[in-house]
């Protein structure tokens, strides 16, 4: 499930307002964030609330640093995150540069992933309504999340351009369920 803006810390809060849609490529860094985004750290992301979870804590900044095109600053973080969560953002900033062998090697460090049955849904659901259902097979039929498929589906994309809106929107769930599920768990939630 996802957080309520207002269950957010102000300064994130401001941040995800501001907040572009991430391209599935590099894209541009959003330069006027940088300054925002390198004053965040784990107490400083979660202000008022104590830190719960450090861990949970760096890996969300890790994903905003990936929200706002900053794939050098989540990479140097998320590398050296040990969870399951640490590599599926590692997955994804490399599914993005991109490169599909290496994004493919940190998905197989993720396992399974609170995030995948919830995403499972939703990419299925967005796949429906794309009207590409013959095209995302892949997504539209599958029992549980395949971070695999999504990789390979975001290549094929990269080719055939009528798949990036479909592609972009499930990019976008998949990053609001694994920021939301590290910040409730960065405050104990």
């Amino acid at each position: 499930m996802l957080l309520a803006a207002d269950q957010f810390s102000p300064l994130v809060a401001r941040l995800l307002q501001a907040a572009p849609t991430s391209p599935l490529g590099p894209g541009s860094p959003v330069r006027e964030q940088r300054a925002n985004l390198a004053e965040l750290s784990p107490s400083e992301l979660v202000r008022p609330e104590p830190v719960a979870d450090q861990e949970m804590a760096r890996a969300a900044i890790a994903g905003l640093w990936l929200r706002f095109n900053f794939l050098d600053e989540s990479h140097t973080i998320s590398q050296y995150l040990p969870s399951t969560t640490g590599s599926y953002w590692h997955g994804i900033m490399h599914r993005r540069e991109p490169d599909y062998g290496n994004a493919k090697y940190w998905f197989h460090r993720v396992g399974v992933h609170p995030a995948f049955e919830p995403l499972c849904e939703e990419a299925r659901r967005l796949a429906a309504a794309s009207g590409t259902e013959r095209r995302t097979k892949v997504l539209t039929e599958q029992a549980s999340w395949d971070p695999f498929a999504f990789v390979d589906l975001c290549e094929q994309a990269a080719r055939n351009k009528s798949l990036v809106p479909l592609c972009e929107a499930i990019q976008q769930a998949e990053w609001e369920l694994l920021f939301s599920e590290c910040y409730r768990r960065a405050i104990g939630r």
